[in-house]
């Protein structure tokens, strides 16, 4: 009887497809790969080609979109869509699975034991001393920049909002706050103008709305538009134009001719991952590797039954 028993149980598991705790996809699932791809001025899209290889190579069949959140709704409506996204992105809210990448599924704890290899840093870069218009204003961004990138209580902000930073390393506003008198003042007349990278919007306008009662309730107006208008609109050719911001963001360091020197401040708040997506009705894979990515990506790999 208890043969019988055995037997029976192990013929069971075989018909549920127990395997070897290896991620898989459904193979029945097929169809042509649609690709979708942020524009070349994106951090993101700069990260996700080089940590896969493929920079400069991506197939001419991919579709443009305009920011991480275009990026994610395109690929929640498409089922044979795939594209790549910060891992703060709302992944239920857009409909769209998250890929573990080399078998490590994305999450802050991989991203900071560095297990989940595909990630970036959120940096910021301000205007010169000097020229924000106002004494005040530049005492206002440097207690904001402060405030988020190095108090326990921004940090938590961040986190909160899916950025990835290390609290241990923070240190009460209260104690920061010394430095800072201007934030007992009324700020209500003052703008706060920000410019560059779209993955970084969710962190930082948790930020500036966190903030903004603690420092006399100024005002925000964030214009992101892509990691390469952050650098101009503060210190580059864009810096005086109708679009000039106090502060400008990158979802990748700032690099060749972005010459950080001269700014006020600069500097990384946090870092993120980047994350491959999928739509939640395509079940052809769970995880992809280098080779993979670079293959779909490329235009090497046409078809999801050919994914493997």
């Amino acid at each position: 009887m208890k043969k019988l028993l055995v037997a029976a149980m192990a013929l069971l598991l075989v018909g549920c497809g127990v395997n070897d705790g290896k991620e898989t996809g459904s193979k029945d699932f097929e169809g042509k790969i649609q690709i979708y791809s942020r524009d070349a001025s994106s951090g993101t899209r700069e990260a996700f080609e080089k940590g896969n290889d493929f920079e400069g190579k991506l197939t001419k069949k991919a579709v443009t979109v305009d920011s991480n959140g275009d990026m994610a709704t395109k690929v929640g409506t498409d089922k044979y869509g795939i594209g790549y996204v910060s891992l703060s992105t709302d992944f239920e809210a857009n409909k769209v699975t998250p890929l573990a990448y080399d078998g490590v599924k994305p999450s802050q704890d991989t991203v900071l034991d560095n297990t989940y290899k595909l990630q970036r840093p959120f940096e910021f870069v301000t205007r010169a001393k000097g020229d924000f218009g106002s004494d005040a204003k530049e005492q206002l961004v440097a207690a904001f920049l402060d405030y988020m990138q190095n108090s326990t209580e921004g940090m938590l902000v961040v986190e909160k909002n899916g950025g990835i930073v290390d609290k241990s390393k923070g240190k009460p506003w209260a104690e920061l706050k010394k430095n800072h008198p201007i934030v007992d003042q009324d700020n209500s007349a003052i703008t706060i103008q920000t410019a560059g990278s779209t993955s970084v919007e969710k962190t930082l306008k948790g930020a500036l709305e966190a903030f903004s009662p603690m420092a006399g309730n100024y005002k925000f107006a964030m214009n992101q538009s892509g990691s390469s208008d952050g650098y101009k609109r503060v210190l580059g050719a864009e810096k005086d134009g109708p679009n000039k911001a106090d502060i400008g963001f990158a979802s990748r360091a700032f690099e060749g001719e972005e010459n950080t020197a001269n700014a006020m401040m600069s500097g990384q708040y946090c870092i993120d991952a980047v994350v491959a997506i999928i739509s939640n009705q395509n079940t052809a894979v769970t995880s992809l590797n280098a080779k993979q990515i670079k293959q779909i990506f490329t235009g090497e790999i046409k078809n999801w039954k050919d994914v493997k």
